[in-house]
């Protein structure tokens, strides 16, 4: 925003007037409590709320007439009060400040805003779920440094990711109860001299407790740093997904095929596909990191109580709710509109070497040290890779020059053999799998309180 006054500098309405719902909320309650106080006349309180009430309509009709020059949204708000409902308009400050109004503002903003992301979380571990269940019986290789490791099934890799969110959830919950706090009656930093009814408030604007320390009260934004920190864990296993995304769709693995709406064409190639929406994803990323990092250096310098510099609580995170939320519905509809190749998944999980660790612990089975039969099996894939062999294709001699413990029923381990044995809790086993989507499908109906 180009500056044309000084005072410019000090504005903040061009994003703070999105607090307007919680301002006015906060306000109705306020004066309400007023009035049930006795501190203002019932006649006032009642004037008083049906002037917020008509100032909510004109700013969703978008009739309200902004004033950059009053700076703020609490200010805007105050001054059109006046202009509707006269002197009575004045009364509505009393016992309050800025610094505690602001602070319930935002606190009320991030429960709503931890509401809405906890929300859109769990139908993105529902499209997750969804896409595991109808693809239960797919097999794909599970690597270890981007190499094929072990076969595993899709759907204990997707739950792998539904795991992830679960413990995104779990911290917007603790960040939604260190918010849930009430700072209204803190006053600029001291308190106020009048005989104010704070349980009241909060029960009116649904905060389940009060703050216990003023200058706390006003000065702390720890609460938005929950936030940003959760949401910063949450972008980095969106990246992640994002990643695999990306791998998954390329044409060298062509394990999936994303829907159109989630990818873009080339200007110059008409035969490319581009998964860009996972790749914004991975960008973004890094904008939710630098917000954290943004409001943890705004806060690390500052004396109690309030200071202006809190004014740059605000945009940084506005923009990581919208980026975060924005990133979970891009991903939940990816997620449902993806479609799996089951025939590709498979064939590279059977291709190569994939069997090896199965067939090192034939041989510990067999009471052979792991360590010795890991030595033999490394030989025996050594010797594969120089014969251009996968290992299902090396016949029972080939396998006895390595170890004689290799007997008939060697030629029995598969894909689908070496998945089952992995059958112990959090294992990738057919039968674990299903038990995993069962508790899971359980833990996503669970409220969210």
């Amino acid at each position: 925003m180009a500056l044309s006054t000084p005072k410019d500098y000090t504005v903040s309405l061009h994003y703070d007037r999105r607090l307007y719902g919680q301002d006015i909320a906060g306000s109705v309650a306020h004066a309400r409590m007023l009035a049930r106080q006795g501190i203002v006349s019932d006649k006032d309180a009642e004037l008083i709320v049906m002037g917020l009430t008509a100032i909510r309509q004109e700013i969703e009709g978008g009739a309200f007439p902004w004033r950059p020059e009053l700076e703020d949204i609490h200010m805007n708000i105050e001054a059109r009060l006046h202009e509707r409902i006269g002197d009575a308009a004045g009364k509505l400050h009393t016992a309050r400040s800025r610094n505690d109004q602001v602070a319930t503002d935002m606190r009320l903003f991030a429960k709503e805003a931890i509401q809405e992301t906890a929300k859109g979380l769990r139908a993105l571990q529902k499209a997750l779920l969804d896409q595991a269940e109808a693809n239960l019986s797919v097999v794909m290789p599970g690597y270890t440094h981007l190499q094929r490791a072990q076969p595993v099934l899709l759907a204990h890799h997707l739950l792998a990711y539904f795991h992830m969110l679960e413990r995104d959830v779990e911290r917007f919950r603790q960040a939604y109860q260190r918010a849930d706090v009430l700072p209204l009656g803190s006053g600029a930093l001291a308190g106020v001299p009048y005989p104010i009814d704070r349980e009241f408030v909060a029960g009116e604007l649904g905060f389940s407790r009060i703050s216990e320390n003023s200058m706390d009260a006003v000065a702390d934004r720890d609460f938005l740093l929950d936030y940003h920190s959760a949401a910063a864990t949450c972008m980095m296993h969106l990246s992640r997904l994002a990643e695999e995304v990306v791998l998954w769709s390329s044409e060298e693995l062509g394990f999936v095929r994303l829907a159109e709406e989630y990818t873009t064409g080339s200007s110059i190639m008409p035969q490319k596909r581009n998964p860009d929406f996972a790749e914004l994803a991975r960008g973004k990323t890094g904008r939710v990191y630098g917000h954290l990092m943004a409001l943890l250096t705004v806060l690390k310098g500052l004396p109690l109580t309030y200071n202006r510099d809190l004014q740059e609580d605000k945009e940084g995170f506005f923009d990581t709710v919208d980026t975060l939320q924005a990133t979970v519905g891009a991903f939940t509809g990816m997620a449902r509109t993806m479609q799996v190749d089951a025939d590709r998944c498979r064939r590279a999980a059977e291709g190569g070497l994939m069997l090896a660790t199965d067939l090192a612990d034939y041989l510990a089975r067999r009471g052979v040290p792991f360590r010795q039969a890991h030595g033999i099996v490394r030989e025996l894939c050594g010797y594969a890779l120089k014969e251009g062999k996968a290992l299902k294709e090396i016949g029972l001699k080939e396998y006895q020059r390595f170890s004689p413990l290799f007997q008939e029923d060697v030629l029995t381990i598969t894909v689908e053999s070496s998945i089952a044995a992995r059958d112990v809790p959090g294992g990738t086993a057919p039968k674990r799998v299903r038990a995993a989507l069962l508790q899971a499908r359980k833990t996503v109906e669970k409220a969210f309180d």
